[in-house]
C-alpha cells in the first residue's frame, strides 16, 4: 500500500510515468466510449456517405497538419530549453502563423480536391471544416509543458469535457440539420472550446508573439526531420483513406471508416501513451546508458505490448459481434473490417514503443528514416493488394507491407540501445498466432465484406 501511495502521490520519474500512462489510457478509454456512443446515436440519424465525406475532409485536414510539421511539440519536450519562456513563445508564434496558413491552404484546395473525389459538396465543407486549423495555432504551449512534465491529470480533464461539448453538438446538429454539416460543424465547436478551457484552466504563464533567433534556429534544425516524419506519418496513419476515397463509393467507404472506428482502439491508444509519456522516460533515462534503465524499460514494454494486444486480438475475435450488437443492417459489412484491421496491426503494436527514443535523443533523422519506410511500404502494399484483389486484398498487404519494414524499427532501436529481440520475438509469434485464429473464426464475416465490396 505504501508503494501503490508512492506512485499515485509521489514526483519520481516512475510515479509520473505510471500516472501519466494510467490517466493517458483512462482519458482515451473514456473518449472513445463517448465517441462510440455518438456514433451509435449519430448512424441512426445520419446516412453512411455522411461518415464517408467527414473521412474525407478529415483526412484532408490531417494531411495539412502533417504536411507542414514542423516538430513544435517534440521540440517542447525533449529541449532543454523546453521551460524557457522565450523558446515557449517562439514555439507559440511558429504555431500561430502555421495555424493561418493552413487554412488558406486548406481554402485553396477546396475546389481541386472537390473534383478528384467526384464529391462538389466537399468544396463548401472543406473550408469550414478547416478553421480548427488557426484555431488549433493558439493552443497555449502550457498544453506541452504539461506533457513535458507527465502532470496529465488536469489535460486529461480538459480533453474529456471538450470531447463531450462537441459530441453534444453532433448529436443536436444531426437533430436539426440531418446532413454531414453536423458533423463538419461540431468539429469546429469542439476545437473552440478545447482552446478556451485549456487558455483559462492550465497553470503557467501566457503565450505572447515574439521570436527569437536561437530558439527557431533550434526548432527548425530539430524539426526539418520531424518535418519530413510527419509527412511520412501522414502516409502510414492516413494513406488507406486516401486510397480507398478514390476508389470505393461512399457508402462502403463510411462502412470501412465504422469499422476502423472499432479495430483501431487499441493501434491509437498505444500511440498516444508513447508519444506522451515514453519521450520523458527516454529523455530522463537513456537505455543505453545502463543496464538498469533498460530492464526498466523492459518490464514497461513488456506490459504495454501485453495490455494492448490483448484489446487488439480481442476486438479482433468480436468485432462482427460488436457490429451486429450495435449497429443496424446497413453497417454489417464493417464487421469483417475490424477483424481484418485488427488482425494486420498486429506489428504496428509490437514496434510501437522503439521510434520515441530517437526523438527523445534528438535523433530526428533516424525517426524520419523509420516512419517512412513503414509509410511507403504500407502504401505500396495497400495499393498493390487493392489492384489485384479488392479491399480485402488492400488490408491484408497493408499489414505485410508493416511486417517488411520491421528491420529499420531494429536498425533504430539498436542505435538508442533499446532494441529487445526476445519481447519482439515472443509477441509477434504470438500476436501472429491469435490473428490468424481470429481471421479463421470470423472468415464468413471477411466473405462477406469482399462481396460488399465488390
Amino acid at each position: 500500500m505504501t508503494a501503490l501511495g508512492g506512485l499515485l502521490k509521489g514526483d519520481s520519474l516512475r510515479a509520473r510515468a505510471v500516472r501519466g500512462s494510467g490517466l493517458t489510457a483512462i482519458s482515451f478509454a473514456a473518449g472513445q466510449a463517448l465517441r462510440l456512443a455518438s456514433n451509435l446515436i449519430l448512424t441512426r440519424l445520419l446516412f453512411p456517405e455522411a461518415f464517408g465525406i467527414l473521412a474525407l475532409v478529415m483526412a484532408v485536414l490531417q494531411g495539412l497538419i502533417m504536411l507542414s510539421d514542423v516538430g513544435i511539440t517534440p521540440s517542447i519536450l525533449q529541449s532543454r530549453r523546453g521551460d524557457d519562456p522565450a523558446f515557449l513563445n517562439t514555439a507559440w508564434t511558429v504555431q500561430v502563423v502555421r495555424g493561418f496558413l493552413l487554412w488558406g491552404a486548406a481554402v485553396a484546395l477546396a475546389g481541386p480536391l472537390a473534383q478528384f473525389y467526384d464529391e462538389p459538396m466537399l468544396a463548401a465543407y472543406l473550408p469550414v471544416a478547416a478553421l480548427v486549423l488557426p484555431i488549433m495555432g493558439f493552443r497555449p504551449t502550457r498544453h506541452d509543458t504539461a506533457n513535458r512534465h507527465l502532470r496529465l491529470g488536469r489535460l486529461t480533464a480538459l480533453d474529456l469535457v471538450s470531447q463531450v461539448v462537441g459530441i453534444g453538438a453532433a448529436i443536436g446538429l444531426a437533430l436539426w440539420l440531418r446532413s454531414p454539416w453536423a458533423l463538419i460543424i461540431s468539429t469546429v465547436l469542439g476545437a473552440v472550446v478545447h482552446l478556451a478551457l485549456v487558455s483559462l484552466f492550465l497553470p503557467g504563464p501566457r503565450n505572447r508573439l515574439q521570436i527569437e533567433r536561437s530558439a527557431l534556429l533550434e526548432i527548425v534544425t530539430f524539426g526539418k526531420w520531424v518535418f519530413l516524419s510527419t509527412m511520412a506519418g501522414f502516409l502510414l496513419s492516413q494513406g488507406d483513406k486516401i486510397v480507398l476515397g478514390r476508389y470505393l463509393p461512399l457508402d462502403v467507404f463510411g462502412i470501412y471508416n465504422i469499422g476502423y472506428f472499432l479495430a483501431s482502439f487499441a493501434l491509437l491508444l498505444g500511440q498516444m501513451v508513447v508519444t506522451r509519456v515514453l519521450i520523458p522516460i527516454y529523455r530522463e533515462r537513456p537505455p543505453r546508458e545502463s543496464a538498469a534503465n533498460f530492464a526498466a524499460l523492459r518490464k514497461m514494454r513488456v506490459l504495454v505490448t501485453a495490455a494492448l494486444l490483448a484489446a487488439l486480438l480481442a476486438v479482433a475475435f468480436l468485432g462482427p459481434w460488436i457490429v451486429e450488437l450495435l449497429y443496424d443492417p446497413r453497417y454489417l459489412a464493417a464487421g469483417g473490417v475490424v477483424t481484418l484491421l485488427a488482425a494486420m496491426q498486429v506489428p504496428q503494436i509490437v514496434g510501437l514503443t522503439y521510434s520515441q527514443a530517437a526523438l527523445a535523443a534528438g535523433d530526428s533523422r533516424r525517426f524520419f528514416v523509420a516512419v517512412a519506410s513503414q509509410a511507403a511500404l504500407m502504401l505500396a502494399g495497400l495499393t498493390i493488394g487493392f489492384e489485384l484483389a479488392g479491399l480485402v486484398g488492400a488490408l491484408f498487404a497493408q499489414g505485410a507491407g508493416v511486417l517488411l519494414a520491421y528491420p529499420v524499427l531494429v536498425w533504430l532501436a539498436r542505435r538508442q540501445g533499446a532494441w529487445d529481440p526476445a519481447h519482439d520475438a515472443g509477441f509477434l509469434v504470438l500476436g501472429g498466432l491469435l490473428a490468424a485464429a481470429a481471421l479463421w473464426v470470423n472468415w464468413q464475416a471477411v466473405a462477406a465484406l469482399l462481396q460488399a465490396a465488390q
